[in-house]
């Protein structure tokens, strides 16, 4: 399956130059993934084909323990901007997750994340716990810690590891992914998956 997803990713100008440009940044351990990557697939598969200008933010997950510090994504969205001006940026870094995930998103404490798959483990759904890069060669690597058939089967399911059921609902009515791609399943949180 991770060919499809490499076909689907290698057909598009506008990400192989996002993919491009977190690598050619040399941001430690740094990934693309969540809304972007849905957007592009289920835009393509589901919807009526990918719009990069509608894309609301580039999600690059990078990890690094040496700075746990807010600033450090700021200075790493920014460093990705100037290199690639027009692209909605938005770089975190993993290893500092639990420094600020209560007080953004309520709840109690949250454990350190321990890497790049840990952390992409407790993304809010699971078509959207899917990040990929590329190395130095041009191949594409990708980190999918529940799979990768949810993104390309079109399956809206809540990852229930860090995201509440409240908050879940929430991001289904912002993000109203029947409406916006048909054929999309919305598996709604607390229901079965069988």
């Amino acid at each position: 399956m991770t060919d499809d997803l490499e076909t689907l990713i290698r057909s598009n100008d506008w990400m192989m130059r996002v993919l491009a440009a977190v690598r050619d940044e040399q941001v430690p351990d740094a990934w693309v993934g969540a809304g972007a990557l849905r957007d592009l697939v289920w835009g393509e598969r589901y919807g009526v084909g990918f719009r990069p200008d509608e894309v609301r933010d580039v999600d690059v997950a990078f990890f690094d323990g040496s700075d746990l510090g807010r600033g450090y994504d700021d200075r790493v969205t920014a460093r990705l901007g100037e290199r690639l001006p027009g692209v909605p940026w938005e770089a975190r870094n993993q290893a500092a997750v639990h420094t600020w995930y209560a007080a953004k998103f309520g709840g109690g404490p949250v454990q350190p994340l321990t890497s790049i798959a840990d952390a992409i483990g407790t993304w809010p759904e699971t078509a959207t716990a899917v990040v990929v890069r590329l190395d130095r060669d041009d191949r594409i690597e990708v980190c999918a810690p529940y799979g990768v058939s949810d993104l390309l089967d079109g399956v809206w399911r809540h990852n229930p590891r860090q995201v509440t059921v409240d908050r879940s609902l929430a991001r289904l009515a912002r993000h109203r992914p029947e409406q916006r791609w048909p054929g999309v399943t919305v598996i709604r949180p607390g229901a079965s998956s069988s």
